[in-house]
């Protein structure tokens, strides 16, 4: 139903062209020249707190995983951790595999996403596949709106309930994607979830009890200005934040860190407006951040929040995360050992379904102002951050061909059910 083209599983030929294309930079030109954009690997931040401090050095963090991080780096920032003791291996030159893995096109207006990648869905065609859903269903589905981009665009929700026209005295789950610009599989990701729970009610047993017994919200794009703007003229640009311009002249704030909880609190965040995690001048100073929020306000009904489970999707690391990100602690202000203790439990069967690593969303290194901080400590809402695939890669990480659309976001069908399971 959701399909744009046939998709495929086998995705290796793809990947491993990609794979070619950056090793091929390392050889001929890493030594070369140092790029004003460089992705490197970074070793020897074996600890959140030095995790926290390459964050703060105004990288922009790609991915974390197995003591190892990815960051995007100018060479003055690059300088300066080497200065801190960290190891920095040069794999490539941004701006340029960002090129090549669009095909090297310029940045014209573009109706689709980059040759080889049109599997993705572009907002246009993510907003008629949740119509076409509504239609195709619509004593189970229904679609309506939380508000709009900086730039005007609706940002839809979907609706799915087997009474979908009325507010049920039922638990509620919501299930959020691409709130950074460049994380396209989190899309493909909630549309996985709207297929399977429209197209599986009344002949998948599982399916039929979830939608019977809760009523599941699905935002498939948190930032779609973001995203239409990252696929731009067939070649992508690497962005991550919203478009909202800066006093600076700047554009952009990492609307992950500018929630209305703990916003700021902890160095988790940049106050710089260049910076990959620009805050914003004031906590939900973002108008997509308000409309999440909004909805989520709107939901508290006869004073007890109706939503009982969250999961935010991202890419890439494949982790699934927990509150709190704004500190190291366990048990703190907003989170009691039993609360933790029912965060960890849920959180590492969802990580034992997909493979993914579980743990503390800390553990990384502290942010602030994110989602999930503030969904747990403003409404006390079970709310995860999924890094989806892959583990690691660099380009790659965020634009993985779309022959990984199906068994990426299938491997997360078992984890989905389990959120709704504990949304109690």
């Amino acid at each position: 139903m959701l399909s744009k083209r046939r998709w495929t599983t086998t995705g290796a030929g793809a990947a491993a062209a990609v794979l070619v294309l950056v090793t091929g930079w390392q050889a001929s030109a890493a030594d070369e020249r140092t790029p004003e954009r460089g992705l490197y690997q970074v070793r020897g931040a074996d600890t959140a707190a030095a995790r926290t401090d390459v964050d703060r050095a105004g990288v922009d963090v790609l991915g974390v995983r197995d003591g190892g991080m990815e960051v995007v780096a100018s060479p003055e920032q690059a300088a300066g951790l080497r200065g801190q003791g960290l190891t920095l291996t040069l794999q490539g030159d941004w701006d340029a595999l960002l090129a090549a893995r669009g095909g090297g096109l310029s940045r014209t207006a573009a109706a689709d996403f980059p040759a080889g990648d049109e599997g993705y869905h572009t907002y246009a065609e993510m907003v008629a596949a949740l119509r076409e859903t509504a239609s195709a269903h619509p004593e189970i589905a229904a679609v309506s709106s939380i508000g709009s981009s900086h730039e005007g665009r609706d940002i839809p929700i979907i609706k799915i309930s087997d009474n979908v026209a009325s507010d049920e005295d039922e638990p509620e789950v919501l299930f959020t994607c691409n709130m950074h610009a460049r994380e396209h599989l989190t899309t493909e990701m909630c549309l996985r979830i709207v297929e399977r729970f429209t197209a599986g009610y009344g002949s998948d047993a599982g399916v039929t009890a979830a939608v019977d017994a809760k009523e599941i919200w699905v935002v498939p794009s948190q930032n779609p200005d973001g995203a239409e703007f990252d696929i731009a003229g067939g070649e992508y640009a690497g962005w991550r934040k919203n478009r909202q311009p800066n006093s600076d002249g700047s554009v952009g704030t990492d609307t992950n860190r500018n929630f209305d909880y703990k916003w700021g609190c902890c160095g988790g965040s940049s106050t710089s407006p260049s910076s990959e995690t620009y805050r914003g001048p004031s906590a939900a100073s973002a108008p997509e951040v308000r409309a999440v929020q909004d909805f989520v306000g709107s939901r508290v009904v006869g004073g007890t929040q109706q939503i009982k489970g969250h999961i935010d999707f991202h890419t890439f690391s494949e982790l699934v995360l927990w509150p709190f990100g704004h500190t190291y602690d366990t048990v703190t202000d907003g989170m009691t050992a039993e609360e933790y203790a029912r965060f960890e439990s849920v959180g590492e069967e969802m990580a034992a379904s997909n493979g993914y690593t579980g743990q503390q969303s800390s553990a990384l290194y502290v942010t602030d102002g994110s989602i999930s901080d503030w969904m747990w400590g403003e409404h006390k809402i079970l709310s995860y951050c999924f890094e989806m695939y892959p583990a690691g890669g660099g380009i790659d990480g965020f634009y993985p061909p779309d022959e990984q659309i199906v068994p990426q976001t299938t491997r997360n069908d078992g984890a989905v059910d389990i959120l709704i399971a504990n949304a109690t």
